[in-house]
């Protein structure tokens, strides 16, 4: 079973046998015996390409699972030494500013461990994708996935300076009517903005003639002067402190927060390797005043600590 799952994994009998420290017809031979032993093909070989079958998709899934438990069994018998092979997934600057710089010393301490780290704003199935954990900015969906809260950021909105001279800076969220409104093409981004006037929060509907998949590219559209938009205050709070976007409407702001979770599938014990990851994380991210949601735009040392 371990050696199909890592067939898979490598994408070829020569590559699994070298992992492995095997020669490639052992790793034939055990193929051809679990095959013989199920009753089914599992993989389709041809000169270019190894392919799984339905029932070797199938098999795969719940193999993954078992080799895993075993893997974790293994540790817990070791004294909780954490092995094996844990897949990251996170939000694309969310993962670039805290997520990388946070990998360097959890290896440290974790030597024996594999990392697979992937950046993306993008919907992310964990299982499909074969995701340990994924860390997501934002209002979570329904799902029977597992949630930890990491941190929580302030949202701002905000525009360029060269974007205000020429269009005017809005006094009041209605004037965001007459405001090219830059927006998110995500499934959960809202089309309107929460704020709040004499004591009443309500939404402002926005729009503009540019939507965008990633923070990233937001913000370089906002630098670039193409309009005004409502981002996280960890993303921005450098061009802030700079002077390369203003602040706007913060006297509407009803503390608008933007939470941060680590997302883990559930179902059973919560692996060692996905475990210390998240609380890694929960420790390093404990001392970003940016994601504890009491940053003030008007302190920019603290933009900055």
């Amino acid at each position: 079973m371990e050696v199909f799952v890592r067939v898979v994994e490598k994408g070829g009998f020569s590559a699994a046998a070298r992992s492995l420290e095997l020669t490639p017809s052992a790793v034939s031979k055990l193929i051809a015996r679990l095959e013989a032993r199920l009753g089914t093909r599992l993989l389709v070989r041809t000169t270019r390409a190894l392919t799984m079958t339905e029932e070797g998709e199938a098999y795969h899934r719940a193999a993954q699972r078992i080799v895993q438990a075993l893997d974790d069994a293994d540790q817990a018998a070791a004294g909780g030494a954490v092995r094996g092979r844990l897949r990251i997934n996170a939000a694309l600057p969310f993962g670039t500013m805290f997520v990388a710089p946070a990998i360097p010393p959890f290896m440290a301490r974790n030597p024996y461990l594999t990392i697979e780290l992937s950046f993306t704003d993008g919907i992310v199935d964990l299982v499909a994708e074969k995701t340990d954990v994924a860390i997501r900015m934002g209002n979570l969906p329904d799902s029977g996935l597992i949630a930890r809260k990491l941190g929580q950021s302030r949202r701002v909105i905000c525009a360029a300076p060269s974007y205000l001279e020429s269009k005017g800076t809005p006094a009041s969220p209605e004037d965001l009517e007459r405001h090219d409104c830059l927006t998110f093409s995500f499934r959960r981004d809202r089309q309107s903005w929460p704020f709040q006037k004499s004591g009443v929060e309500f939404n402002q509907p926005v729009s503009g003639n540019l939507v965008v998949n990633n923070g990233e590219t937001m913000k370089q559209m906002l630098l670039a002067g193409m309009g005004i938009a409502r981002m996280g205050l960890f993303h921005v709070a450098e061009e802030i402190a700079a002077g390369a976007l203003i602040p706007l409407l913060e006297d509407y702001n009803p503390g608008d927060l933007e939470l941060v979770h680590a997302i883990h599938v559930g179902g059973g014990p919560l692996p060692p390797r996905v475990r210390s990851f998240i609380d890694h994380m929960i420790e390093t991210l404990s001392w970003q005043p940016l994601l504890n949601g009491s940053a003030l735009i008007a302190d920019k040392s603290l933009l900055l600590s």
